[in-house]
């Protein structure tokens, strides 16, 4: 418990180290530009955006994930089964039962967000309900709620907001750099214009680092956690070898939510081989997952 403790203290400084990295990020974009263009209103509008995006990724970033993904709220009447597994681990886990939305996609795939558990959301996909046995099921809604309880998803949907909104304005800048934008009329050093041309291509790289440094051992610890509450390991296990070999492409895949979803929603666009783009994934290696999986003692 007190390592569990420990991990959500972790998780709510880590969201507000990287709510000021962030900001810092965007309004040195903004300054850079600022000094391009000869306006002072383009640092103090970026600057304002930061600060409006960063207050919303807080509060309303369970929403902009939600409506990204295209996912509805079930109710029991719909889905029976589904909601008594959550409530059941609701009731196990200590926590509050989640609200249960359901994405129409055929990609066995699930995920958690909400900036805490009173609003936290569990979605899963119509693919995986085709899928899955009860255990299998069990052991990934398991899953999902351990993010809740370890406060993971928090970070995890202020950091959709966040490289949104990065990579949307390093675009804009790039865009009106070879349209031609800015004061013609305003002599600006090369220095400042170089440092700008080189922000607005490394920006978008600097902000996917740092959804990646959302840790991937909370996948792991989620695993660990989900297999405790439900006290049998095999049933995520199977259900993630499932996924392994399930290569169905999922229309509603997103670079900046890939990192919320139980697996990968790329995994069905072509294999992650190489080192360099293993860097780059947004999950641990599944086959290491189920293998931690099957080493626990429980």
């Amino acid at each position: 418990m007190a390592t569990l403790y420990t991990h959500r203290e972790s998780n709510i400084r880590k969201t507000w180290a990287l709510i000021t990295i962030f900001l810092v990020l965007i309004t040195t974009l903004g300054w850079v530009f600022s000094q391009i263009y000869g306006d002072r209103m383009i640092f103090f509008v970026v600057f304002a955006i930061s600060i409006i995006m960063s207050i919303s990724s807080y509060w309303f970033s369970d929403k902009i994930v939600i409506s990204s993904t295209g996912a509805r709220e079930v109710s029991f009447q719909e889905l029976p089964e589904l909601h008594r597994i959550v409530e059941n681990l609701a009731i196990t886990a200590g926590l509050p039962k989640p609200k249960i939305y359901l994405v129409d996609t055929q990609q066995p795939n699930a995920f958690a967000t909400g900036r805490n558990p009173e609003h936290a959301v569990v979605a899963v996909t119509s693919g995986l309900l085709r899928v899955m046995e009860k255990s299998e099921l069990e052991g990934i809604l398991a899953h999902e709620m351990s993010h809740i309880g370890n406060r993971d998803m928090l970070v995890s949907t202020v950091v959709v907001v966040l490289v949104g909104v990065v990579q949307m304005l390093a675009d804009f800048f790039i865009r009106s750099s070879l349209w031609g934008g800015g004061n013609r009329n305003r002599k600006t050093h090369p220095a400042i214009i170089l440092i700008g041309v080189a922000l607005s291509i490394l920006a978008p790289l600097c902000a996917i680092l740092i959804q990646l440094a959302v840790s991937r051992k909370r996948e792991f610890l989620a695993d660990a956690t989900g297999a405790l509450t439900t006290r049998y390991p095999e049933g995520l296990a199977h259900a993630l070898e499932k996924l392994a070999n399930d290569h169905t492409p999922m229309r509603q895949a997103s670079r900046a939510t890939a990192h919320l979803w139980l697996d990968d929603p790329y995994q069905g666009k072509g294999k992650k081989t190489s080192w360099l783009t293993s860097l780059f994934m947004t999950h641990p290696p599944i086959e290491e997952r189920i293998k931690r999986l099957r080493e626990l003692h429980i």
